[in-house]
């Protein structure tokens, strides 16, 4: 396969990575400012059954796990930027609409239309990075542009919480739509399209699908794919019970927006660790690294679940660290992981990153729902899970470290 030419940046490196975050930021944003509105959307719709208001984040990674499949095709035919702004168009859509559901059925239908509109900047911002740099440098810029991402996740839940006290649970949705315009008004007015027409790709099944087996029989990125389920299921696992955890295992709902934005800021600081240290140390490296420790973490998490050897405080104390050492972990792998994958794909970067993320995204999901599932008023169970799938990312990666 021939790789295209690697573009030269247009914005300032500063600039770009800020632009790319709020871009990945979609995802987080539309997730975590959900959190404290599910008690209200629980009163609203489903009084009799309060769980199920949950299906607002599933109902919206459902969609975005499906649109993740169209977005990678659809950059590389008609451009990253014509893609994103698709997308964030969608995106603002289905916000409208979720502000003026009449039932959890339409307001579910039209998460999943948010999430299908997600799916746009997220692929095609990953498409839109390798086709400006590669390697080490792309997961230093991932690093970079995760760190600044977490920023969102940070301010997601805090921002939530003000607009429904303010606006009630409705407002939250119109907040989307203003985000959705913010970032597609900076991306057309600064950000110049990266791949041009002669290297665009046309949308037929027959080299659709051969692209799509180059991705899934190059070793490297099937390995990469496999470790980052593993991620995701731990990462949306944790997001689904960490606001149950606060609430009924700690009684600390009231504080759940604040306690979440310092387990953000610290896994902010986690991706510049790996900017720093991945172009020294190299991709690999680092994602063994890391997966060992978390091991350890989580293995110690359960004992001391367990075994009440802890207080009250101390007890949540090691919660925080280890939930924390969760997101940091996403935050020093996934960007490492998608560069690792993406490496070879250059000519096919738009299809590439489709595949790359959308498999992760269904396979997380489905490794989370029982993780979510078997929660029992503890971390434990949780903390059982992310110890089984750091152990198996590690034998993964081990696997291609050798190699």
């Amino acid at each position: 396969m021939t790789d295209i030419p690697v573009t030269k940046p247009a914005l300032p490196r500063i600039e770009f990575i800020a632009l790319i975050a709020m871009l990945f930021a979609t995802v987080a944003f539309a997730i975590d400012s959900m959190l404290p509105a599910m008690p209200a959307l629980a009163a609203a719709f489903t009084p009799a059954d309060p769980d199920r208001a949950g299906l607002v984040i599933t109902s919206f990674v459902f969609g975005m796990g499906l649109g993740t499949f169209f977005a990678g095709p659809l950059a590389d035919r008609f451009g990253r930027k014509a893609t994103i702004l698709g997308g964030l168009a969608l995106f603002a859509i289905g916000a409208a609409l979720a502000a003026n559901a009449w039932s959890l059925n339409s307001l579910l239908a039209a998460r999943v239309i948010m999430g299908l509109g997600a799916a746009a900047p997220r692929v095609a911002s990953m498409a839109l990075i390798r086709d400006m740099f590669s390697g080490r440098e792309m997961a230093q810029i991932v690093s970079f542009v995760m760190m600044v991402f977490m920023i969102v996740p940070a301010a997601a839940p805090a921002v939530g919480a003000l607009v429904i006290a303010s606006y009630g649970w409705r407002g939250v949705f119109w907040t989307f739509l203003v985000f959705a315009f913010v970032a597609g008004t900076w991306l057309f007015l600064r950000q110049p399209e990266t791949l041009t027409p002669a290297n665009r790709r046309p949308l037929h099944v027959a080299p659709l699908w051969a692209s799509t087996k180059i991705v899934l029989t190059n070793r490297t990125a099937l390995i990469s794919i496999a470790t980052q389920s593993m991620v995701f299921g731990c990462l949306f696992g944790t997001l689904s019970s960490i606001q149950p955890m606060f609430e009924k295992t700690f009684d600390k709902a009231d504080s759940f927006p604040a306690w979440f934005a310092l387990i953000a800021l610290f896994s902010a600081c986690a991706s510049l660790t790996n900017a720093l240290l991945v172009r020294r140390l190299g991709m690999v490296r680092v994602i063994v690294a890391v997966f060992s420790v978390m091991i350890v973490v989580s293995a110690l998490m359960v004992f001391f679940t367990y075994s009440g050897l802890l207080g009250p405080a101390a007890r949540f104390a090691a919660f925080i660290i280890w939930i924390t050492a969760v997101f940091a972990m996403a935050g020093m792998t996934v960007g490492n992981l998608n560069a690792l994958a993406m490496e070879p794909m250059g000519a096919i970067a738009g299809l590439a990153a489709s595949v790359i993320l959308a498999v992760p995204t269904i396979l997380g999901t489905l490794i989370a729902a029982p993780l979510g599932l078997a929660f029992d008023g503890t971390p434990g169970p949780l903390a059982i899970g992310v110890t089984v799938c750091a152990a198996v990312a590690l034998a993964l990666m081990a696997g291609l470290r050798q190699r």
